[in-house]
């Protein structure tokens, strides 16, 4: 099975984030839209693997607070000048980070990789659809004419929202698109306070 580890998106950012998805479409509609129902913030891509139970075992012992996260601006992989993957922005406080470092220390004695993490959430794809060129492959001039768009718009805004829990995801993958199934849920909870009583 193919794995992965994320955050869900609130509806009302979802649907600001499809809107400008269907708006930047036009421009480019013969390239790979992502499906809005599949919009999510990949915290560690876990690839196929069997280790299904252990994988969920291991984030349980993952723990930490609720995490803010800002949704706007838009860009591309590998830059603007040659586009291949095309992603709108986030911006997390520093709990993000410390949720990315914590699945990755809970995973590593399972032999996962965590790789770089960069924060964003993707919309569209050319190509292998990988961010790095493979041989013969040249950059698309639809997704150039969305770059061309976005170098002459004012940064899109799609909201602030608070991620209370992470998930681990099945993908299954087929000729109409992906789909996510999510295997289970890891709640973020707030440390716990400690009441001194004056005696």
């Amino acid at each position: 099975m193919r794995l992965f580890v994320a955050l869900d998106i609130e509806p009302e950012i979802r649907q600001r984030i499809t809107a400008f998805r269907d708006q930047m479409r036009l421009l480019a509609p013969d390239i790979r839209w992502v499906a809005p129902e599949t919009f999510h913030v990949t915290l560690q891509f876990l690839g196929e693997t069997n280790k299904l139970d252990e994988i969920r075992r291991a984030l349980q012992t993952v723990q930490g607070p609720p995490i803010s996260i800002a949704f706007g601006g838009a860009s591309f992989f590998p830059n603007p000048k040659a586009p291949r993957i095309f992603w709108a922005g986030l911006q997390g406080d520093e709990h993000l980070q410390e949720l990315v470092s914590a699945i990755a220390d809970a995973l590593t004695p399972l032999g996962r990789d965590p790789g770089a993490f960069t924060p964003h959430l993707t919309l569209a794809r050319s190509g292998s659809g990988r961010p790095k060129p493979v041989r013969g492959e040249r950059p698309v001039p639809a997704l150039q004419r969305v770059a061309a768009e976005l170098a002459k718009s004012p940064p899109p805004d799609f909201g602030t929202m608070t991620a209370h829990q992470f998930y681990l995801y099945e993908s299954h993958l087929s000729s109409a698109g992906p789909r996510y199934e999510k295997r289970a849920s890891f709640a973020l909870r707030p440390p716990p306070t400690t009441n001194h009583e004056t005696l």
